[in-house]
């Protein structure tokens, strides 16, 4: 009996984490411009910012759920629940405060309807 219930909660955990895994490739539905943003040199405190275009090249809508950042250096701009039409275009902007002096790497993750997820990176230097 104690065999057949692991079994049983082994298929079903594998079923769960099959069902999570997401197959699809997002370079096939929505094409993104600024994707690994160079921001060069930027001077020490001051902000700034830079967009990521998003081009539905799909035949159905997807819904931008959430932009999620990797520090609190870096602030989204973007509007919750915007549905992107296919042929239709979205921007995220990204800023960031510059409170950094030397290389900096940073990155935010897009969340988008269909379990779908893109990782932006943006990198530079930051002088004095």
């Amino acid at each position: 009996m104690k065999k057949l219930l692991i079994a049983i909660l082994m298929i079903l955990g594998l079923t769960q984490l099959n069902a999570q895994t997401n197959t699809t490739d997002i370079t096939k539905v929505l094409k993104f411009t600024n994707d690994n943003y160079d921001m060069g040199n930027i001077a020490y405190g001051k902000p700034i910012e830079f967009n990521v275009d998003i081009e539905n090249i799909s035949s159905v809508a997807i819904v931008l759920d959430n932009v999620m950042v990797g520090c609190g250096c870096t602030t989204p701009k973007y509007t919750k629940g915007t549905s992107i039409v296919p042929g239709a275009h979205a921007t995220v902007t990204l800023g960031f405060n510059g409170s950094a002096v030397g290389n900096f790497s940073k990155s935010a993750t897009l969340f988008f309807s269909g379990n779908l997820t893109k990782a932006i990176s943006f990198h530079g230097v930051g002088v004095q």
